[in-house]
């Protein structure tokens, strides 16, 4: 699942974020070609903002023909919320799908390794942590994330209330794996008490499930500001991030 619905406003653009250019292209047909060129998916919904199909036309053409493995594309309408435009997104889910995953569109330098590693680890591969996935249950969710380094602290007006030990802190990033039936009850389970999660991970802890972490990746930046955009744009000019291929451009 892309999810692409959202408006950004911090962006300033006059688009939705994830249909702004990027490269010549719309920010989501990136994410859009990293889940196609993951075995692991067998089907790409696509959370757009009402009203956005129009743009939609020609998915395959937008990511230079790279679904060529005849991958089916689906393109719904999302909600007023992230957490409304997941639960769109699910309705176009097959009930009976192992894994689903969900991405941010405004992360267009996730690879299609990143898909791949969040599906297996699924089955219990190991984690950012490096401990051995043998001895413990098996995961109902898996989120790549990277340690964080910096020094963090917790202010209010601009004052400094506290700061935060940096042990045991994950910087975390999408595309998430879930298992389907755990991702839909913590959906219900959310909506029957009224929780706003930042992310889906969020909503399987307040249900009880288990959620584990597998390293993430440097480049898998999100595109919140202008400034961003900018970045992402210099650096899809110039090639794209180490690592990461983009499109138009064969590694």
């Amino acid at each position: 699942m892309i999810l692409a619905a959202g408006a950004g406003e911090r962006l300033g653009a006059a688009l939705p974020k994830a249909f702004s250019p990027l490269g010549g292209r719309p920010m989501f047909a990136y994410s859009l070609r990293a889940a196609s060129l993951c075995a692991g998916v067998g089907l790409v919904v696509l959370v757009t903002p009402p009203g956005h199909h129009s743009a939609l036309d020609d998915l395959e053409g937008l990511i230079d023909g790279h679904a060529a493995r005849d991958l089916p594309i689906e393109a719904v309408p999302g909600g007023a919320t992230r957490q409304e435009s997941v639960r769109a997104g699910l309705a176009a889910v097959p009930p009976g799908a192992r894994a689903v995953v969900v991405h941010d569109a405004a992360r267009p330098f996730a690879t299609p390794d990143l898909f791949g590693r969040v599906i297996d680890a699924l089955g219990g591969q190991r984690g950012a942590s490096g401990n051995d996935p043998s001895r413990l249950p098996t995961p109902d969710g898996v989120v790549p994330a990277l340690p964080c380094h910096d020094t963090v602290k917790r202010v209010r007006d601009d004052v400094v209330i506290e700061t935060v030990a940096r042990e045991g802190l994950f910087l975390v990033q999408t595309p998430q794996a879930f298992r389907g039936e755990a991702l839909r009850r913590s959906h219900e389970v959310a909506a029957e008490h009224g929780l706003e999660g930042t992310d889906d991970a969020m909503l399987l802890e307040a249900a009880g499930y288990r959620v584990t972490v597998i390293p993430g990746e440097p480049a898998n930046v999100k595109i919140t500001t202008r400034e961003d955009l900018e970045r992402a744009e210099r650096l899809t000019a110039s090639g794209g991030p180490a690592g990461v291929t983009v499109i138009g451009q064969h590694a």
